[in-house]
């Protein structure tokens, strides 16, 4: 089986993921998950495509990574792991739909604009 690519994002973060069949080793940039993400939450995040579908230990999975924070990041890295298991076996998608993993969150932080303070807070507004 040759390796299958998929590409995973959130707000600005962007995981290219390389999964192909294994031991169940998640290396990303080069560290393995649990060292890369200190923070249980996150390693649960990472894991969680591949607890639902009962694949943990089955695929290798190398993960390039950048951009955004750490968050951002898991759940970027989250929805890689469910389109490449989507594509190695489709039923997959049946048990990772609905618990919300194939949605790509389209939340972005909004840009400021010129004449304010933020994106929506104003200067004071001083009458006299």
């Amino acid at each position: 089986m040759a390796a299958t690519h998929t590409i995973g994002r959130r707000k600005t973060s962007v995981a290219r993921v390389y999964m192909s069949e294994g031991k169940g080793s998640i290396v990303i940039n080069g560290k393995d998950y649990k060292e890369y993400f200190t923070v249980a939450t996150l390693v649960y995040k990472v894991e969680q495509a591949l607890a639902l579908t009962e694949t943990l230990g089955k695929y290798d999975v190398k993960i390039n990574v950048d951009g955004g924070g750490i968050t951002g990041q898991a759940e970027a890295i989250r929805l890689g792991l469910s389109r490449a298991l989507c594509e190695i076996n489709p039923e997959h998608r049946l048990v990772l739909k609905p618990e919300g993993l194939m949605t790509r969150d389209p939340r972005m932080v909004e840009r400021k604009k010129f004449g304010q303070k933020k994106a929506r807070k104003k200067f004071q507004f001083s009458k006299r």
